[in-house]
């Protein structure tokens, strides 16, 4: 039976309560128990994300005569991306929704620019590591192309010269990831660019992982390879800001190399009474809470706060990555260098361990090439490393012990 209009109203307090306890079987992520979909910096930056977006929660970046405030803040906020990219002067970029918006946008206007260009866009493929996000293959079904999807390195970094044998006449793109999300990779960027640019290809980067967290890796340190606009063959990448930059839901960017280039993701009309209508990215509205979040967070914090913060999430995965190689049979899954870590089993099966995690409170995510379990860490994890690495070797004896190992994880988002 469907669920109905309420015939009155119902005072607030009431259903304040009724929300709280609807939650009550979600995951546990305020106690830093989530190591997926949320990005828990603390209770402070909590409060400025919040009570930036509910200033401008009625607000529509739509309309930027009838709010400047909104188009200065988007354009500060992307303008501070941009230089954390190491993008050229005459780069520009917008706000979306999201990776898959930013991705989308960054396919569109691949695809469009070829077609202006005079070439025939009819199924056109996107070659990418096996590794690459699945937002390409939705962007390409709803654009009419294709994705040559090629199986990655021994090092599960995308295989530069297996992609170089897939490209053909009606390739369009190259996607490197920064990281890429199942292993936490950074991909051969260098070395994709110079294969974009022998064959004359759009190279993107998907970075909605990395691009608020690696910048500030390097400036503590980090030796990183190069994955931005610092490569000459990328065209456009994607930043997720609602990750690593600690922003609200939902809030990415995505960024062009030029102008020009941009000037194909753009949506211009103006035949019907209304008058003129351009829109930058897919949406129409467009929340002026996650832009004047994104603003705020992003001042609050400054590059001292990232920092610091991405100085947390290092070293704690540096410590989970030690204890967890020691512990028989499990298995770090290539190099990690940022903040997502992915580890397989020699032993029992891994999605069992996940499910007797799962059981004591710990929600993650998993990957199936090889079958394993993948941590995207927060600077909250800090203070639950070592718990969550007592309850891991629980769970691997449980598991051996022939305890049920609980739901299977089963094909979730990544």
């Amino acid at each position: 039976m469907r669920h109905g209009l309420p015939a009155s109203g119902e005072d607030w307090e009431s259903l304040r309560e009724r929300m709280i306890a609807l939650a009550s079987g979600d995951v546990d992520w305020r106690n830093a128990r989530t190591a997926v979909y949320i990005f828990n910096a603390g209770e402070d930056v909590l409060r400025v994300a919040k009570e930036a977006y509910a200033l401008y929660q009625s607000e529509n970046a739509l309309g930027p005569l009838a709010f400047p405030s909104l188009a200065r803040m988007e354009r500060e906020v992307v303008e501070m991306g941009l230089g954390l990219l190491h993008a050229p002067p005459e780069a520009c970029g917008n706000m979306t929704s999201g990776g898959s918006e930013s991705i989308f946008l960054a396919v569109k206007t691949c695809r469009d620019q070829a077609r202006a260009q005079g070439r025939d866009t009819r199924g056109g493929e996107i070659v990418i590591p096996q590794s690459a996000h699945p937002a390409f293959d939705k962007a390409a079904h709803y654009l009419d192309l294709s994705v040559q999807r090629v199986p990655v390195g021994a090092d599960l970094r995308a295989d530069v010269d297996a992609m170089a044998a897939r490209l053909g006449e009606r390739s369009l793109m190259l996607v490197g990831s920064a990281p890429c999300f199942p292993y936490g990779l950074i991909d051969p960027i260098k070395a994709l660019g110079a294969l974009a640019e022998r064959h004359d290809l759009w190279l993107h980067v998907d970075a909605c992982v990395g691009g608020y967290f690696a910048p500030f890796a390097r400036m503590n340190g980090a030796l990183l390879p190069a994955f931005d606009f610092e490569v000459p063959g990328v065209r456009s990448i994607s930043s997720d800001l609602h990750k690593y930059g600690y922003v609200s839901k939902g809030a990415s960017t995505i960024f062009h190399r030029s102008e020009t280039q941009r000037a194909h993701q753009i949506f211009e009309f103006d035949d019907w009474p209304a008058g003129g209508m351009t829109t930058p990215t897919a949406a129409g509205t467009r929340p002026g809470g996650a832009i004047a979040c994104a603003w705020a967070v992003t001042h609050y914090l400054g590059e001292q706060g990232y920092r610091e913060k991405t100085r947390i999430v290092m070293e704690t995965r540096e410590k989970m990555e030690r204890a967890i190689a020691k512990i028989s049979p499990l298995k770090i899954l290539g190099e990690p260098t940022l903040g997502i870590l992915a580890f397989t089993s020699d032993g029992p099966d891994p999605h069992a361990i996940w499910g007797r995690m799962l059981a004591r409170g710990w929600f993650s995510s998993v990957v199936t090439e090889p079958r394993g379990i993948q941590l995207m860490l927060s600077p909250a994890h800090a203070a639950v490393c070592d718990e969550y690495l007592e309850d891991l070797r629980e769970a691997i004896l449980e598991v051996e012990q022939g305890v049920a190992s609980g739901p299977d994880p089963g094909p979730r988002y990544a």
